[in-house]
């Protein structure tokens, strides 16, 4: 499949050198129920097992400074087989921590402050083995900051402490994605300039959760294939529940 190709179908902007070692999977997508993830699988990785725990927060205000503040925390775990089943487990945490001002209604509709977006930071973090297998344990740790009036900062790699595999965000365009824009949008992992895999979190224009897709390069050695394709299922469940979210607030 040539770049030409793969960009004028609107996928995810990834390296030729993806496009031509990595066969492009569907992911197919299961149900949900309560107090559980979605089900996700692709190519030979199936989805085994997966909870979700209880979301915790709380919401502290100050009176006289019209400021909020608000943290909440959202875990979940899964369990994601290979064809020689070999089993990834996982254990993720989103933390979320969002600074506000919220005005102060007076009498006669008047308002005193204004609303208005202070901070918002989010932590995420996946650890992941294989068959329990604690003596190798890679970490994927996402940090996403916005404060106001300056510009985004994000950070976010896949370690085992010796190896660090960037996450680099990537789109359909050149153009940066907003939460309603109608781009493909997803991630690539690089390690020393060189593309190890992909996911494509929310495909272009409608019905964007159906057209999610994994690419993972086809000679690396079966485990971290697995453990790429565990990274990418938590990065997945993620952007999914995010973007749920986002489309019930809408």
């Amino acid at each position: 499949m040539s770049a030409g190709f793969t960009r004028a179908q609107k996928y995810i902007m990834i390296s030729d050198s993806q496009i031509t070692h990595a066969e492009m999977l569907k992911v197919k997508m299961g149900s949900k129920g309560p107090f559980k993830i979605w089900k996700m699988s692709f190519g030979e990785y199936a989805f085994v097992s997966g909870n979700r725990g209880w979301t915790t927060g709380h919401n502290t205000s100050n009176l006289f400074t019209l400021r909020t503040e608000s943290k909440s925390t959202d875990k979940f775990s899964f369990v994601l087989t290979n064809k020689i089943n070999d089993s990834a487990r996982v254990n993720a945490a989103n933390h979320i921590l969002i600074q506000e001002l919220r005005s102060f209604e007076l009498p006669l509709n008047f308002y005193l402050g204004e609303d208005a977006l202070l901070s918002e930071s989010k932590n995420f973090s996946a650890f992941i083995n294989i068959n329990n297998d604690t003596t190798e344990i890679w970490s994927l740790l996402m940090n996403i900051a916005l404060v106001r009036d300056k510009k985004e900062r994000y950070e976010a790699f896949l370690t085992n402490g010796t190896r660090r595999i960037f996450v680099v965000p990537v789109s359909s365009s050149n153009k940066k994605s907003g939460p309603f824009s109608l781009d493909a949008v997803g991630y690539e992992l690089i390690e020393n300039k060189e593309s190890l895999g992909a996911v494509q979190y929310r495909g272009p224009g409608t019905m964007a959760l159906c057209k999610n897709l994994v690419w993972i390069k086809n000679n690396l050695e079966p485990r971290m294939q697995l453990f790429l394709a565990a990274a990418m299922t938590a990065t997945l469940q993620l952007k999914t529940s995010e973007l749920v979210e986002t489309e019930d607030h809408a």
